[in-house]
C-alpha cells in the first residue's frame, strides 16, 4: 500500500492547531477566539485519518481480527504509559509546591478523584487533559470493528452522524438543550469521524474518480473555514451558547481536507513539515507537559503573559518544536535500547 504523504502533511497543520488551541487564550480578544475556532478541524481530522488508515488496512487482511487486537493494544499501551507519566508529574508538582502533611493529603485527594469511568472512557483525571483522545479513539475503533464484522458500516455512519449532531447540544448549541453528559468522547465525537474515514477508505476509488483542481480545494477550504469561524462566533457570542469544540461546519471542513489528501496523496512528500506530521501523535501526548512547565514558571515568577500575542506566538512555537525534538530523541533512544 503506497504511503499517503498528504495525510502526514495535513497532520502537521492539525497538530500545530492543537498546540494553538492549548496555548492561545480564548476570552476578550476576538482574534484569539477566531484562531481557536479555526483550529477546531484538527482533532476531527485525526479521528478521520485513523478511521481511514484502519479501514485501508483491515479490509485487505484475511485475518483482520489479529490486526484489530494489535492496533487497539498499541493505543492502550500508549494511553497507559502517558496517563502514568502525567499522574507521576502531578504528584511531583504537589510534593514540590506543598510541604509536610499537606502534600500527602493533597496527593491522596488527587488519587481519590481519579474515577474508573474517567480512566477507562473519558481519559480524564490528570493534568494531561489531551489524553482523552486515546480512549475515545480506542472505543471508536472498537465499535467500528464490530459493525464492520456485521457488515453494517453504512448503518453506523448514519447512527454516528445522528449522535454527533446530538453531541452539539453538549458543545456550542447549549442554548437549545444542554446534554447531561460530556460529549467530547467516543460516542458523540470520535465515532462519527472514525466511521467517516473508514467509509471513505471503502469507497476511495469512486471518490477520486472526479479530479478537483488545487484552486477549487483552496476555495472550498477557505469557505468552510470561514463558515466554521462564523458559526462558532455567532453561537457563542450572539446566542449565548457554550464554547464549542466541534460544529456542524466541522464536518464539511474536515471532509474537504480529506478528499484533498486522497486526490493529492503525494503532496508534501519531501517536505520537513510532513516528517513532523508523521510524529503528530507523539507531539500530541507530550506537548501539554511542556506547556505545564511553562505555566509553572510563569506562576512562580508572577508574570502575566496570557493575553500578549507575541508571547502566545512564541510559546506556541517553543512548545511545538521542543515537543517534536524531545519525542524524536525518545524514539531514537527506544531504537538503541531495542525496545
Amino acid at each position: 500500500m503506497t504511503r499517503n504523504y498528504a495525510i502526514d502533511y495535513i497532520k502537521f497543520y492539525s497538530i500545530f492547531a492543537v498546540v494553538v488551541i492549548h496555548t492561545f487564550p480564548l476570552d476578550h480578544l476576538a482574534g484569539f477566539y477566531m484562531l481557536d475556532a479555526l483550529s477546531r478541524f484538527a482533532v476531527p481530522f485525526f479521528f478521520m485519518s485513523s478511521g481511514y488508515l484502519f479501514g485501508r488496512k483491515i479490509t485487505r487482511l484475511k485475518s483482520n481480527e489479529a490486526y484489530f487486537i494489535k492496533y487497539v493494544m498499541k493505543l492502550l499501551s500508549i494511553y497507559a504509559l502517558w496517563f502514568l507519566f502525567y499522574c507521576t508529574y502531578d504528584i511531583c508538582v504537589l510534593l514540590i509546591t506543598h510541604h509536610g502533611k499537606g502534600a500527602i493529603d493533597d496527593i491522596l485527594h488527587y488519587l481519590d478523584n481519579i474515577e474508573l469511568l474517567d480512566l477507562l472512557y473519558y481519559g480524564k483525571g490528570t493534568s494531561g487533559y489531551q489524553l482523552w483522545f486515546l480512549p475515545a479513539l480506542v472505543w471508536s475503533i472498537f465499535i467500528l470493528y464490530i459493525f464492520f464484522r456485521l457488515k453494517k458500516v453504512s448503518l453506523l455512519i448514519v447512527a454516528s452522524l445522528m449522535l454527533n449532531l446530538a453531541g452539539l447540544l453538549g458543545q456550542s448549541y447549549t442554548m437549545f438543550f444542554k446534554m447531561p453528559v460530556p460529549t467530547r468522547d467516543a460516542l458523540f465525537f470520535g465515532l462519527f469521524y472514525c466511521t467517516l474515514g473508514f467509509f471513505i477508505a471503502s469507497h476511495k476509488e469512486k471518490i477520486i474518480q472526479k479530479v478537483i483542481s488545487m484552486k477549487i480545494f483552496v476555495l472550498l477550504f477557505s469557505c468552510f473555514a470561514v463558515l466554521q469561524v462564523i458559526e462558532a462566533f455567532f453561537l457563542d457570542r450572539k446566542l449565548s451558547g457554550s464554547h464549542g469544540e466541534y460544529f456542524i461546519s466541522t464536518i464539511f471542513l474536515t471532509s474537504c481536507l480529506f478528499i484533498f489528501v486522497l486526490q493529492y496523496n503525494q503532496h508534501g512528500k519531501h517536505l520537513f513539515v510532513t516528517k513532523i506530521g508523521a510524529d503528530s501523535l507523539g507531539i500530541y501526548v507530550i506537548h501539554v507537559f511542556f506547556l505545564n512547565l511553562v505555566n509553572l514558571y510563569l506562576q512562580s515568577t508572577g508574570l502575566k503573559m496570557s493575553e500578549n500575542f507575541i508571547w502566545s506566538l512564541f510559546e506556541t512555537i517553543f512548545v511545538f518544536f521542543i515537543s517534536f525534538y524531545v519525542y524524536r530523541m525518545m524514539q531514537s533512544a527506544k531504537k538503541k535500547a531495542g525496545i
